[in-house]
């Protein structure tokens, strides 16, 4: 016990203060929320369109850009074939939003969409346990989430946990494409977890199916079976987003 207590005195404080202080360091190879320059292509040659391979990219009536973060695998193969120099990705890493349509862009949108829940900030600001549901992920949201609990990041002192049954939780997280094998499950997790509830989709997969995207076998997304609250974009999401998102969503940010 001696031992235990002196190497703990010995690493000192590992948790990061964030959100009460700065946001941890990204990597340089971040890549964060798309940002569209103002005005037309000045080429009208589609390339950023042709590029992604999720069709994220598209253009409205008028023939200006959209982009849809909730698609997005933010592989920046848009802003690389562009010629004109329309798109580029920023590092602002928040990402969630309440409402789909929040996480389409287009040039002129605000740094961030709204991802506070009035059911999430009245009756779980303190005290949100969540049952963690990989619907068909390749396990990198599901690792992303999973780090939260580790001691850099900690997200046990803002009271979210991960619980092992729907019946102890308040909501789902659900990661992954939603597989035809996985439907029924994902419901009947849905089903068992106790009212009132919320559903969080992280991940460009468990928002709109992501690569994997009207493949007969999967759902595109949690939204096709379940209620959503809260869609986190990202392929994966970075932590930091996931725990951002979450404490905008309960009211803590």
């Amino acid at each position: 016990m001696f031992n235990i207590l002196k190497a703990r005195i010995h690493q000192k404080h590992r948790t990061m203060s964030y959100p009460d202080g700065p946001p941890p360091e990204l990597p340089p190879r971040f890549v964060g929320r798309p940002v569209l320059r103002e005005g037309q292509c000045g080429s009208g040659c589609r390339k950023c369109l042709a590029a992604c391979p999720v069709g994220a990219v598209t253009l409205d009536d008028s023939g200006s850009l959209r982009i849809d973060t909730g698609k997005c695998l933010f592989c920046r193969a848009c802003s690389t074939a562009c010629p004109d120099g329309i798109i580029s990705f920023s590092r602002e890493y928040r990402h969630a939003a309440a409402r789909r349509e929040d996480l389409v862009i287009h040039a002129g949108s605000p740094d961030y969409a709204s991802g506070v829940n009035t059911l999430a900030s009245k009756l779980f600001r303190r005290s949100l346990k969540l049952r963690q549901v990989s619907a068909g992920g390749c396990n990198a949201c599901e690792a992303d989430s999973n780090v939260l609990t580790t001691l850099a990041w900690d997200m046990g002192r803002f009271g979210i946990e991960f619980v092992a049954s729907p019946r102890h939780a308040d909501g789902l997280l659900v990661t992954g494409c939603v597989t035809e094998n996985m439907r029924l499950a994902l419901r009947k997790t849905y089903d068992a977890v106790p009212s009132p509830k919320v559903v969080i989709a992280v991940g460009a997969c468990a928002i709109a199916g992501g690569p994997y995207a009207d493949h007969p076998e999967q759902h595109n997304g949690a939204a096709s079976v379940i209620p959503v609250d809260l869609f986190i974009p990202g392929c994966p999401p970075h932590p930091l987003t996931i725990l951002e998102g979450l404490l905008r969503f309960i009211g803590r940010k």
